[in-house]
């Protein structure tokens, strides 16, 4: 069995910057890893991929980014923001339709939304949130997102989107199926689990920011997260296993 290679633990501080799919398995990854490197303090926030992409170009202060697609990693390291070395594919997110309703049937799959008993339905902003981007395939190849348009209303992020289906705000949510299968949610309504095929894989990357180039922690953190314990725990929560993606060549601009 191959071994992970991981440099010996040092004290230190990691800021994190996470997906919002990843909010209800982020404290067990962070917990887990922890016991693997004592000496080294994680602090996290969780939120759209797109606003920490602009947020660690303006120079906030996150150490390793969890996007939830390959687009926005490989966009700081283009800009010479993150470190093309650390480009660590680690999951792959699902889509699921979620509601808190008993009377709506969604093993319809997405036709369930043009449904008159539908009024409303919510989506993270495809302008930059992974999961709203794979929304707005699903529905546009299902021929649905233009004449849906009046029913959506939008997230910030998928956290949100899923908020606005708790409080009925919206009647269906779509979702990352991360979020719909954990213990605050699975047992509230129901859900489906759209066709992998029917939206662009949502591979997840993990990057080391310009910040955390020297920051040890932050390098064993982003190895770590391939690591079979850390798979586990991903896979617990609804993610595939990562799979190959190519990352972008190593950035033209120096790192001062």
């Amino acid at each position: 069995m191959a071994c992970l290679w991981l440099p010996p633990a040092q004290g230190s501080e990691v800021f994190i910057a996470a997906a919002s799919d990843l909010v209800y398995c982020l404290d067990e990854l962070n917990t887990a890893f922890k016991k693997t490197a004592p000496g080294i303090r994680l602090r996290s926030t969780t939120g759209s991929s797109g606003n920490f992409t602009a947020q660690i170009r303006h120079g906030a202060p996150f150490d390793v980014l969890l996007s939830a697609d390959a687009l926005y990693p490989k966009a700081l390291i283009e800009s010479g923001d993150a470190v093309a070395t650390s480009w660590t594919p680690y999951a792959v997110g699902r889509l699921a339709l979620w509601t808190a309703r008993t009377d709506l049937d969604l093993q319809q799959g997405l036709s369930v939304l043009a449904q008159p008993e539908v009024r409303t339905f919510a989506v993270a902003s495809p302008d930059h949130a992974p999961y709203g981007r794979a929304a707005q395939a699903a529905l546009t190849q299902a021929g649905l997102w233009q004449s849906l348009s009046k029913k959506r209303v939008m997230g910030d992020n998928i956290v949100q989107a899923l908020q606005f289906a708790q409080t009925g705000h919206a009647d269906v949510g779509v979702l990352a199926l991360s979020l719909v299968l954990s213990p605050a949610i699975r047992d509230q309504g129901q859900f489906y689990l759209l066709p992998d095929g029917s939206y662009p894989p949502l591979n997840q990357v993990a990057v080391v920011t310009r910040k955390g180039r020297q920051n040890a922690g932050a390098h064993r953190y982003v190895k770590w997260l391939v690591s079979p314990q850390a798979q586990a725990i991903f896979s617990r929560h609804g993610f595939l296993s990562p799979g190959h993606v190519p990352a972008p060549p190593a950035s033209p601009k120096p790192m001062p």
